[in-house]
């Protein structure tokens, strides 16, 4: 036992000392470069600064909103302003209720336009993929109740009601039983 102790101790010795010299031989090491040691590098110590007027950028265009200024500059000269000559387009579709909800069978809607118009009423997935269109008609200005059965194809859980009249589009969140 003392013997494979001894043993082990002197090659564990042996290669501690194999290792520091060649790990330290000049074979191994890199030469200092003569031609660099030389040439000293100049340290910049200021921030470089442009002497040049550059003016402040003003968009030509506002997108959407009106300056304080340009609104009281118009009010005292008597201009009219685009602020006072924007009128809100009016609504032409309003979604008042949806229900039941969750729905089992049959959902109703009730709606108002403004002018007549297409009305067209379809569910969506929750990826926005249409599933079934309910109804693709014209109908007349005023409050509508509608009525709609669900198809018994449509799996349970969240789908989307989309109700588009002209140009102006809604969507409910439902759930179907």
């Amino acid at each position: 036992m003392r013997l494979k102790r001894k043993t082990a101790l002197l090659y564990n010795i042996i290669c501690i000392l194999c290792i520091s010299v060649f790990c330290s031989a000049p074979i191994f090491a890199q030469k200092a470069d003569t031609s660099a040691t030389g040439i000293r590098s100049k340290r910049i110590n200021k921030t470089p600064q442009i002497k040049a007027s550059v003016p402040t950028y003003k968009p030509k265009y506002n997108f959407g909103y009106v300056q304080y200024s340009d609104v009281v500059s118009g009010a005292v000269s008597g201009v009219k302003t685009p602020a006072s000559s924007n009128t809100k387009p009016e609504k032409l579709l309003t979604v008042l209720k949806v229900y039941p909800n969750p729905v089992d069978d049959q959902i109703n809607i009730i709606l108002r336009l403004d002018r007549d118009s297409n009305l067209s009423v379809k569910i969506l997935d929750l990826l926005g993929n249409e599933i079934v269109t309910l109804s693709n008609e014209r109908i007349q200005a005023g409050e509508h109740t509608k009525n709609y059965s669900i198809p018994n194809r449509l799996n349970s859980g969240i789908y989307f009601l989309k109700i588009v009249s002209g140009s102006e589009t809604i969507v409910k969140r439902i759930s179907v039983l």
